[in-house]
This record gives C-alpha cells, sequence and structure tokens, in this order.
C-alpha cells in the first residue's frame, strides 16, 4: 500500500506537487489524470525516491521510500521518454534489467519479446517511438516489481500493442503482487483498465474515485415528459449534476442506482425514457462542474 500524506515539491517558487494527501491500495491499476503540466511527472518521481520531497511523507508498505534501497527493489519506473544505453540492443537492455531487479523474468521477456516481434540485436535507436515505447513496457514488467510506475504510458503505441499492454497488465494483477500506477492525459487511454482514478490539476489530487463505483452511482439519462411541473419536480428530487433540453427531449446526469433514477421518472408517466452509457471522461466532467472547474480545458 503507498500512503501519501501532504507532499509538496517545489520548482523555483512553483509547485509542482501541491500538499497531496491520498492512499493507493494493493492489487490495484491505479490511473492518474491530468494535463500536461499538472505535476504527473514529479508525483511519480517521488514516488520512486529519485526525487526528494520538500514536505510530507510517502509510505510504501510502511516504509520510507527515499534513499531506502530495500523498498527500491520493489519499484519500477518508466518515464515517459525511455533511457537506453547509446548504441545498446534490446538483448543488451535485457540483461542491464536482469542485473538490477532480482526477480526479473527473462525467459518471459524472451517470449514476449518474439511474440511482439522485437528483434533483440537490433539497436534501439533505430527504433521508432512506439517501438522504443513497447520494450520499455516489456522490460518493465517483466522487472516483476510489486509496483510499476508508468508515465504517459500508451503515448506512441499503436491500437493493437495499446490493448496487448493492458491485458498484460490486468493477468499481471491477478497473477502476482502487483500494482501499477498509469498516469496519462487523456481518460480515453486508461477507462477500461483502471480499478481507481486520481485527478491531478496544478499539482494537487482533487479527487480520488473507484471506477465501479463512479460508474454506478452516476448514469445519464434521456426522457420526454410532458407535464413541465412534473419534470421540474423530478429534477428537484434527484440529485442532479448536469441538465439540458432540447425541445421536449431532457437530458441530464445524477447520481444514484440506474433503477432509482428510473422508477422515479416513471412515476411522472413519460412519452419516452433511455439510460445512456457514461464514459469516464463525462463522469469527471460532472464530477469537476460540481467542484466550480470546467474539465474540458484539462486535457489535450
Amino acid at each position: 500500500m503507498i500512503e501519501i500524506r501532504e507532499l509538496t515539491k517545489t520548482f523555483e517558487g512553483i509547485r509542482a506537487v501541491d500538499n497531496i494527501t491520498t492512499t493507493i491500495h494493493e492489487g490495484q491499476i491505479f490511473g492518474l489524470v491530468g494535463s500536461n503540466g499538472a505535476g504527473k511527472s514529479t508525483f511519480l518521481r517521488l514516488l520512486s525516491g529519485i526525487m526528494k520531497a520538500d514536505q510530507g511523507t510517502i509510505l510504501i508498505d510502511g516504509q520510507k521510500v527515499f534513499e531506502n534501497l530495500e523498498i527500491k527493489n520493489e519499484i519500477c519506473f518508466l518515464p515517459d521518454t525511455a533511457y537506453f544505453f547509446p548504441n545498446a540492443t534490446v538483448r543488451v537492455m535485457k540483461n542491464y534489467y536482469k542485473m538490477v531487479y532480482k526477480k526479473f523474468d527473462e525467459k518471459k521477456f524472451d517470449e514476449l519479446a518474439e511474440k511482439f516481434h522485437v528483434e533483440m540485436d537490433r539497436k534501439i535507436s533505430t527504433f521508432s517511438k512506439g517501438m522504443k515505447k513497447q520494450v520499455s513496457m516489456l522490460l518493465g514488467i517483466c522487472a516483476r516489481t510489486k509496483y510499476l510506475f508508468c508515465d504517459e504510458t500508451f503515448d506512441g503505441l499503436d491500437s493493437v500493442m495499446r490493448q496487448a499492454v493492458k491485458s498484460l497488465f490486468a493477468l499481471e494483477v491477478i497473477n502476482r503482487e502487483f500494482t501499477p500506477i498509469i498516469a496519462s492525459h487523456n481518460l480515453r487511454e486508461i477507462e477500461d483498465i483502471c480499478d481507481t482514478v486520481g485527478l491531478l490539476h496544478k499539482g494537487g489530487i482533487l479527487f480520488t474515485k473507484d471506477m465501479e463505483e463512479m460508474k454506478f452511482h452516476m448514469h445519464k439519462v434521456q426522457c420526454v415528459i410532458d407535464n413541465p411541473i412534473a419534470e421540474e419536480r423530478l429534477l428537484a428530487e434527484l440529485q442532479v449534476l448536469h441538465h439540458e433540453k432540447r425541445g421536449s427531449l431532457l437530458s441530464f446526469t445524477a447520481r444514484g442506482t440506474k433503477e432509482e433514477i428510473l422508477d422515479r421518472i416513471k412515476e411522472r408517466d413519460p412519452v419516452f425514457v433511455e439510460a445512456l452509457p457514461l464514459t469516464l471522461e463525462e463522469i469527471f466532467i460532472s464530477e469537476m462542474e460540481v467542484k466550480g472547474y470546467d474539465i474540458k480545458h484539462f486535457f489535450l
């Protein structure tokens, strides 16, 4: 488990990480979302023990991480731009990771490299951005550390490789003690893989939400109710986060179970009613509007 309390990091008067307090539980895939410059990379470097916080504490499995070799052996950090030795081949980097990470699974790496057509003796400097990211991800997964921190995990990967990496993450979580943190500016990339999502903005985590709980307790509905008084009472009774009306069609997002919301609507004898699926982006937009922010400008 990762426990973070009042974490702060400042660079030349700019607070890259601002008084963050949160907990990341074991065995879940945690998504850290936020725009470029929100503080995601700095946050992950602090968690990895690469940087020292100005204030606050980070406890990983009850231990402080900075200058703690024991706990760092359980952490692998993959930055946005992967670093490889000059002129190194994939085999050279595999052997380096094998030396650094005691539990590195060489057999699995070789199998995955063959499956994804990664040439072991080709210089990585000749690879495309996506291929370099692919090699980095395979090295990180095969390091078999308990924690894997990934910065912009899917940036540069093609759609097939993105799904393959997501599947690998899910299998690792099922088969061993594994807690990955995936930082991204793209909500759509992580909504189908993460168990919990934290929104980072201007260095601070605005909120952390369980994905299933968010989706279960928030729904988008369209309906047509002929009686305007009944329509007004419906909106007053429900926990409506956002609503709009176009002609006779009323659309709104509300908290509550699907059954609860639909039952309230049916009491008004609607001409038409339909529940619509909510994307992670729509959920966050609704949450942020309640908090007075416009999330539409947060992400690329």
